[in-house]
């Protein structure tokens, strides 16, 4: 298995829709597997061992991921009331500094670990912080400990400068150990931290490196997030650019209302004044700040857009408080439409409230739950509770008061209903004529249902996976496409080629859709685009060289989430009654050891798709509440993603080789485990 740092398109990229257990190789799979083949990594080893599990990479945007660590464990000082400033320096080196005059990092022995000092336990111990009991911090971003010690691990020099107590303290550290004691320097009347760093080129590599303006933002949007700090900027001359100055400071006393008026300035608006308000609910249930306005002319390349944030920390993925969000604006709507008595009102949703609106919310709770440790995603449901009670009244009171601009938004609203049911009923009428009048390829068996919405076209191996397949469908909503064997590879084969091939075209013909710049989603006949091939490496390899010609061919359907991977078993095992199906050898062995423990059951292996009764492949791969698929995504920047595939599909094997060379160690320690 490839460095997860270097897997390719077709692992990594594999983000699953429902949850996917995979066990790793045991003693069943392995030979000469002893204690000795055991590791154990020792303090901040696992980060550096493998980064992309704590910083989702090693790309530019993991690398700046280390800096929102930093600056998040400082802002989270000044909500909760005890830093007012909070300085960002960008040095000509391109070390970064990010100080603070908050409290500063605890300096006194750890009752847990006398020998060190609380500040070399953030510092070097994972897990360890204030911020897990509450009660160093009602509400925070990052967690002392894991973020911090995080950017330890990976920085070839971090040093800490603490006044706090009276005195100056200061200790260094490269790659996640101490290089030097803890020393107080002498007495301060200061307080606060000040934390340096600079990223290790072992882990991010000699070219990758802070980009001021993309630090200038990220500093920028801090200062909006929370209107009691001030942020300081300053960039040495070296690293300036267009787009940044050598000094700046950011303080917004109007919060997110300044960051969308500052968005939306020179935009035509539908209401005069955004709706907008901060409300701090008592005891533990948190606080929300908000900013919604609504412009017909969109904004810039996107007609709308959501910004989140919870606890100052962005949540591009969004979560619990957007969906909060949506839910009151599209109620509150709905019934100032019933109080107005505009019967259209009842077909308002939630994506005809944001179709045209730019919308912030940002949220202070307790104890966040957030979708991985990079936190893009908000998974509290007490945020979308916390956003709903919060926002309710407002709402209702901000259309009550001004009755003219209510109007005019819900007419705005209920026009983006109307366009939004005209488009479905044109692509249905549209899809509908295709079906007559496109000559569809012979062995496509479609589906009957004439609305695009719900509908998956299902790749298939082969014709006898097809037979099977075809029956397990839902003839409504399924439709199967048998394919010949492996395609062309298009990443190798000349334009000629690739524009002859007669499976390819056949596929085209099947989606609706033109190739290259000419593609529309519109076109798209399907909602969901299924690769469903053999568990095994044949079956593996024709769904990459079918990635490869989804992503050279039609970027924007990968892009848009359309294109999925079934994940068809490879056992099946069963004990009387009782049967299981496991998708490879660790899965069977965990079944072995758990559900089938002290039992002899009976193990069959599918040798393809095509061996699998119809019922079976039914409940297993194809039946949308008991099977399990893995969408295709683009978990990093598409240049690198581009490179990757090219070394992997394209024609100069010695990029293979050098590839293999490179990551042969992993595949090795992967089999160790």
């Amino acid at each position: 298995m490839a460095n997860p740092a270097q897997a390719s398109l077709f692992d990594e990229a594999l983000a699953p829709v429902h949850p996917v257990s995979v066990m790793p190789l045991t003693s069943a799979t392995t030979s000469g597997y002893s204690a000795k083949d055991i590791e154990v990594l020792e303090g901040l080893e696992p980060v550096r061992k493998r980064p992309g599990m704590y910083i989702g990479g090693v790309d530019e945007r993991a690398l700046h991921h280390l800096f929102a660590e930093v600056l998040d464990n400082s802002m989270d000082e000044a909500v909760a009331g005890h830093a007012k400033i909070i300085e960002v320096i960008l040095d000509a080196d391109g070390s970064l500094t990010v100080k603070d005059d908050g409290r500063g990092m605890p300096v006194d022995a750890h009752p847990k670990f006398p020998r060190l000092s609380a500040l070399e336990v953030i510092m070097t111990v994972l897990h360890s912080g204030g911020k897990f009991s509450g009660k160093a911090y009602e509400t925070s971003g990052g967690l002392h400990g894991v973020g911090v010690s995080v950017v330890n691990a990976l920085s070839s020099a971090l040093s800490v400068t603490v006044h706090k107590d009276g005195y100056e303290w200061r200790q260094s550290f490269a790659r996640g150990k101490p290089t030097s004691t803890l020393d107080r320097i002498g007495p301060s009347r200061r307080h606060g931290t000040s934390l340096t760093f600079a990223p290790d080129p072992d882990i991010f590599g000699e070219d990758v490196a802070f980009r001021p303006a993309r630090l200038y933002r990220m500093a920028r949007s801090k200062a909006y997030l929370f209107r009691g700090v001030e942020i300081r900027w300053t960039c040495a001359p070296e690293r300036i650019t267009d787009q940044t100055a050598a000094q700046a400071v950011f303080k917004f006393p109007g919060g997110l209302a300044d960051f969308l008026a500052e968005t939306t300035e020179g935009l035509e608006t539908v209401t005069p004044e955004p709706f907008a308000g901060r409300i701090e609910r008592s005891g533990e249930a948190g606080a929300v700040e908000w900013a919604v306005t609504w412009t017909p002319a969109g904004f810039g390349e996107a007609d709308s857009f959501i910004r989140s944030y919870c606890n100052t920390v962005p949540t591009p993925e969004g979560g619990t408080h957007e969906a909060g969000l949506r839910a009151v604006l599209t109620r509150g709507l709905r019934a100032w439409a019933e109080l107005t008595n505009e019967k259209r009102g009842t077909l308002i949703t939630a994506d005809d409230v944001v179709a045209q609106a730019g919308a912030l919310i940002s949220v202070f709770v307790r104890n966040p739950e957030f979708q991985g440790q990079t936190k893009e995603r908000l998974s509290s449901i007490d945020a979308q509770r916390l956003v709903e009670a919060a926002l309710r009244d407002p709402f209702d009171h901000w259309l009550t008061a001004q009755p003219k601009s209510a109007g005019a938004l819900l007419a705005f609203v209920v026009d983006r209903a109307e366009e939004r049911l005209k488009r479905r009923k044109d692509k249905e009428v549209a899809r509908a004529s295709a079906t007559r009048k496109l000559r569809l390829p012979g062995k496509l068996a479609d589906c009957s249902g004439q609305a695009t919405d719900g509908t998956e076209l299902f790749i298939v191996e082969g014709d006898s996976a097809g037979g099977s397949a075809k029956q397990a469908r839902d003839r409504r909503t399924q439709a199967i496409l048998p394919l010949r064997g492996k395609i062309l590879n298009v990443a190798s084969a000349t334009a000629d080629k690739t524009g002859g091939n007669k499976e390819l075209s056949d596929l085209m013909l099947a989606l609706g859709v033109v190739g290259g710049a000419r593609y529309r989603e519109d076109d798209l006949r399907y909602e969901r685009i299924i690769i469903m091939t053999d568990a095994d490496v044949d079956g593996a390899h024709i769904a990459s060289l079918l990635i490869t010609f989804f992503w050279r061919t039609m970027p924007d359907m990968v892009r848009g989430g359309k294109l999925y991977l079934a994940l068809p078993p490879l056992y099946r095992i069963s004990h009387g009654a009782l049967t299981e199906y496991a998708r490879d050898d660790g899965h069977k062995e965990e079944l072995l050891a758990t559900v089938f423990k002290g039992k002899k059951p009976d193990i069959g292996r599918f040798k393809g798709l095509g061996e699998m009764m119809p019922a079976q492949l039914k409940v297993t791969t194809m039946d949308p509440k008991t099977r399990t698929l893995a969408r295709v995504s683009i978990p990093r920047s598409e240049e690198a993603v581009e490179d990757l595939v090219e070394a992997l599909m394209g024609r100069k094997p010695e990029l293979r080789f050098r590839f293999i060379q490179e990551n042969a160690e992993f595949a090795v320690a992967e089999l160790d485990v």
